[in-house]
Order: structure tokens, then C-alpha cells, then sequence
């Protein structure tokens, strides 16, 4: 994974920006350390964009099946926001897409969540 980017915007949601190829026990450590360390416990709300993804193996799929948890847990939600081609083809052929909710835009992510 090049870069990851997490801030919290509106209506108290959190909006994690991740960019590169999201492989590898690394990755996996590095975002979700910053969720529980400096993400406040009453967020509860979360958008992953993931437009910039590369790659993904099985190591990405398990951060984001763990920020998923994390947040529903919580009583709260997790949503994917456009996923590439091959992360979009990967979460259909592991059956994710079906878990996920994911979204072409953050606008209707967000949108989404507040409702939620």
C-alpha cells in the first residue's frame, strides 16, 4: 500500500482514502492500529474509498472484512466507495459484494450512512 488518509467529515463519519495496492500483513496493521488508536469510539459511521486500489490479495480483503466488524459492532456501518475493476471483480468472486454495500460516489455514501 502507497498511501492511506483517514479524517472525519461530515455528520460524524469516517472517510478512509486508500490509494496503491493494499497486499500484505503491513497494510493490515497500519489502518486498522489507526482506527482503534485515533478513530473516537462514537464513529461509528465509515466510508472506504477505494477508487485508488490497485491490487488487493486476500490480506486487503481481511482489513476491510475487520473495519466492517469494527464498525458494526459498534451498532454502526461500513461502506466501500467505487471500487476499481479488479477490486470490484475480486469482491464479486469472493462473494463480499453481497456483505458490502458499495457505492459509485462518496456524495451517496455518505447519504447513505446518514440514514443508516
Amino acid at each position: 500500500m502507497d498511501n492511506f488518509f483517514a479524517r472525519i467529515i461530515e455528520n460524524k463519519v469516517l472517510k478512509i482514502d486508500i490509494e496503491g495496492d493494499l497486499i500484505g500483513q503491513q497494510n493490515e496493521n497500519q489502518i486498522l492500529n489507526y482506527v482503534e488508536e485515533q478513530v473516537p469510539s462514537h464513529i461509528t459511521l465509515a466510508a472506504v474509498d477505494i477508487s485508488k486500489v490497485n491490487h488487493m490479495n486476500s490480506s486487503g480483503l481481511t482489513v476491510l472484512i475487520r473495519l466492517l466488524t469494527r464498525f458494526r459492532n459498534r451498532s454502526g456501518e461500513l461502506v466501500l466507495i467505487k471500487p476499481s475493476e479488479s477490486v470490484k471483480k475480486l469482491l464479486i468472486i469472493t462473494k463480499l459484494s453481497q456483505i458490502f454495500y458499495i457505492f459509485d460516489s462518496e456524495q451517496e455514501a455518505v447519504g447513505f450512512l446518514r440514514r443508516s
